[in-house]
């Protein structure tokens, strides 16, 4: 069963979907650039079975508020306001492409609120070529000022993330997409490399790994997530 849950942070509304045993561990799942908590529906029923699956809509895209203000820092800041608000002290966080850079800003900066930490096909933050943006035709489920103003920063991230990487302390799963992804695998290798936990897992099935083959995604990142069963709930 699905429950579908408000936040208030900082002021703004975050939709957030929620499954699995509330005594068991808390897991929270971050969407790429674009999607919302619904990306996930073909992988959360394995995780579910074992945590407590927390399937956040970043704000500007789905239900949750596109109040005009968009940074990848403010995701940052809107998912630790998250945690916060749901009463979870630490967590396993899983982030796809865009939602990954928000999960490693946040074990950047808070360490200590993220034990496990998977990184799906996520770039490295390094400069990269610009591409132009064209809006797409009719009704979106997301800003698209939010877009722009995301996608600028991943094109030029900040010159510190590269270096903080070094402050992540979680066990770190990177999952790249191979040679089919659009991101430079390359740069997903130095980013496994670099954080200090870090290992690097291939999956060559493109940048959409859970959704091209859930089952690899699952069969990767459960015995991750297992490998210390011993580990409290980590509730406020």
């Amino acid at each position: 069963m699905v429950d579908h849950h408000t936040l208030h942070v900082g002021g703004i509304r975050l939709a957030c979907q929620v499954s699995g045993p509330p005594e068991a561990r808390p897991l929270v799942l971050l969407h790429a650039l674009g999607k919302d908590s619904t990306d996930w529906d073909t992988v959360t029923p394995a995780f579910a079975r074992d945590w407590r699956v927390h399937a956040l809509n970043l704000r500007g895209h789905g239900r949750s508020d596109w109040p005009g203000a968009y940074s990848l820092e403010l995701m940052r800041d809107d998912v630790l306001g998250s945690l916060d608000a749901l009463g979870l002290a630490t967590v396993d966080l899983i982030g796809h492409s865009m939602g990954g850079i928000v999960a490693y800003l946040l074990a950047q900066e808070h360490p200590q609120r993220v034990d496990r930490l998977v990184l799906e096909d996520v770039p490295l933050p390094r400069p990269r070529e610009r591409t132009s943006l064209t809006r797409p035709e009719g009704e979106l489920n997301f800003d698209w000022e939010m877009v722009v103003a995301v996608k600028a920063q991943i094109d030029t991230p900040d010159p510190a993330w590269l270096g903080w990487l070094d402050e992540v302390t979680a066990e770190t799963l990177v999952v790249a997409g191979g040679p089919q992804s659009h991101v430079a695998q390359d740069g997903v290798a130095e980013l496994a490399s670099r954080i200090p936990r870090g290992r690097l897992s291939v999956v060559p099935v493109g940048h959409l790994i859970h959704e091209a083959d859930p089952q690899a995604f699952v069969d990767l990142t459960l015995p991750f997530l297992r490998a210390d069963s011993s580990r409290p709930k980590s509730r406020m």
